[in-house]
């Protein structure tokens, strides 16, 4: 089921909402970004997602250069918080949210969320990568 989520940094100063629906599943990576922040993410619907608190102390990520994938962070704490981009690979328009920021999400439907495990480290990203239990 869809809901309106919250999540936020560490030390308070940055916060969002969201419509997520945990159950659609979450998403695990391999690759050099996602394996060194433990990066695990949910989708968010793009049209519902907005910064709520500390626009002014979020600063941003792009891994390639390119402004396909940005990642929004709080320049305070440093708390990865969501990722938004246009990768038609993956559907066009995406905000990804940090699960380990979600603040209204009870424990019992993080450990329910269906994980999908991507080995973006091969370029291999539809598939699972050999090891995960390091991720």
């Amino acid at each position: 089921m869809t809901n309106i989520v919250h999540g936020s940094c560490h030390c308070g100063a940055c916060a969002f909402a969201a419509s997520i629906d945990l159950a659609q599943g979450t998403t695990r990576c391999n690759c050099t970004f996602c394996r060194k922040t433990r990066n695990w993410s949910t989708h968010a619907d793009p049209a519902t997602f907005r910064v709520t608190q500390g626009i002014e102390q979020l600063s941003y990520y792009d891994v390639a250069g390119d402004g396909l994938n940005t990642h929004g962070f709080c320049a305070n704490c440093g708390t990865r918080l969501f990722s938004r981009g246009n990768i038609e690979e993956l559907g066009g328009e995406f905000v990804k949210v940090s699960v380990a920021v979600l603040d209204d999400v009870p424990i019992d439907a993080l450990v329910a969320a269906p994980v999908t495990w991507c080995d973006g480290l091969h370029d291999n990203w539809w598939q699972p990568p050999a090891e995960v239990r390091y991720l």
